[in-house]
């Protein structure tokens, strides 16, 4: 009997989210690719800036899947060279947030390149400079948000990324 009821309650939640779209295949996928403050160095994944921007997405009634592709100390050659992995046919739109490693660490800014692949793909590029962190609050390094600084980053993105889809 307890079986059956957990099966009755199962395909109830299965069939609720299906009504709110989540997991629905006609979810518009946005990756969100970049290096650490994509990633959201510090902070647990569901604070990082792609997890948060879902949440208010959908808060809002849009069925997205906004995909984590940020790597903790990445550059726009790393970016380039993983991009068709990390932005799966079918992508809307991708936030692209280059970062500072690449004058860091030495290495070619690729991101022209990558903006350049990615409109040849029909996809839709939303830039996330640097400077659009400035007065946001930062952890102690200086250089990565708090989990509050990256849902007023998600805030000031979700109207950019609803238009970038067409929603």
């Amino acid at each position: 009997m307890r079986a059956g009821r957990l099966g009755i309650i199962g395909c109830l939640a299965f069939l609720a989210a299906l009504s709110l779209g989540v997991g629905s295949a006609d979810a518009a996928t946005i990756v969100a690719l970049g290096a650490s403050n994509t990633y959201g160095k510090g902070v647990a994944r569901n604070q990082a800036y792609p997890a948060q921007l879902e949440a208010i997405l959908r808060a809002k009634g849009l069925n997205v899947r906004v995909v984590n592709a940020g790597i903790n100390g990445d550059t726009t050659e790393g970016m380039l060279q993983r991009l068709d992995r990390a932005v799966p046919n079918g992508t809307r739109a991708v936030i692209l947030q280059p970062g500072g490693n690449d004058r860091r660490k030495g290495s070619p800014d690729r991101t022209a390149d990558i903006q350049s692949r990615l409109s040849a793909r029909g996809i839709a590029v939303i830039m996330l400079p640097n400077g659009m962190l400035g007065g946001l609050p930062h952890q102690p390094d200086g250089q990565h948000l708090t989990p509050e600084g990256y849902h007023t980053l998600a805030e000031q993105l979700a109207s950019q990324v609803s238009g970038a889809i067409g929603r």
